[in-house]
């Protein structure tokens, strides 16, 4: 098969990232074609795509419930369920077996090691205990404002999580081993594309905080950012930890992105 070209004109290229994108980061039925670094590269530029589909079932299923009068706490314990299903706690079993490897105090190929094994330490017990924790009351606390705006916290964090992988991916960031996720995505972004990709984002973000009020656009834009320094920061830990990504650390950097942007959209 030929090597499609890097940029993402080309409708063949396109669609096999969307594929590469929905297969890898949600259990929707897409079938990936390909498997390789050009695949790769387009699947992450396309992830914020998927993670706008989850956010958007998350929000239906959430509003739904909220409509349908079980309370704030309720519709938002439903909405965080959702990318988990979605997922099949993929991404928060990365969070897990993250917060082990860095908990674990050993050299980095014997944290790698930690990070593979089947069980969870107490790092990533309370880890994701408290990121959940945290998702559920910020999505209960937005709910209370109005069912829009936690539809619209449910959207932006999710997509928003999904660009911080578009990030990890870019040059300059490493995969930790040779096999696996994080060694057929590492450094195959190009700067400039993910900036153009979060700048389109941005945009998006605060037209849609716009449906509400242009505070919430501001609020938005905010929540965006917080979300991708958040992930940016835990990004740098693994990398100098580990000595690059891996699956794991995706995970990990999505469920952090999210929390945080939710986080965000709770203050002022």
């Amino acid at each position: 098969m030929r090597n499609l070209p890097s940029g993402t004109g080309d409708y063949p290229a396109r669609m096999d990232g969307l594929r590469f994108a929905f297969g890898t980061l949600t259990v929707l039925p897409a079938r990936i074609t390909r498997w390789d670094r050009d695949a790769a590269r387009a699947g992450m530029l396309c992830a914020p795509l998927a993670g706008l589909t989850v956010g958007l079932a998350s929000a239906a299923l959430g509003t739904g419930f909220l409509l349908l009068g079980s309370g704030p706490l309720l519709a938002a314990v439903v909405t965080a369920a959702v990318p988990a299903v979605l997922t099949r706690g993929l991404h928060l079993d990365g969070l897990a077996d993250t917060a082990d490897g860095l908990g674990s105090a050993k050299p980095a190929e014997d944290a790698l090691r930690v990070m593979k094994q089947s069980d969870i330490g107490p790092f990533g017990v309370i880890a994701v205990v408290l990121v959940l924790l945290a998702q559920v009351a910020a999505l209960s606390h937005l709910y209370e404002e109005g069912w829009a705006h936690g539809a619209v916290a449910a959207v932006l964090a999710a997509a928003a999580a999904r660009l911080a992988l578009t990030h990890a991916s870019r040059h300059g960031v490493p995969a930790a081993r040779p096999e696996g996720l994080g060694a057929i995505v590492a450094a195959t972004v190009p700067v400039r594309s993910a900036t153009l990709v979060t700048a389109a984002f941005l945009v998006l973000a605060a037209g849609a905080g716009l449906l509400l009020s242009p505070y919430d656009a501001v609020r938005n834009v905010l929540a965006a950012g917080v979300a991708l320094g958040a992930a940016a920061l835990l990004l740098r830990r693994c990398v100098r930890r580990f000595g690059g990504v891996t699956g794991d650390v995706f995970g990990a950097v999505e469920e952090t992105a999210a929390t945080a942007a939710l986080t965000a959209l709770t203050l002022g």
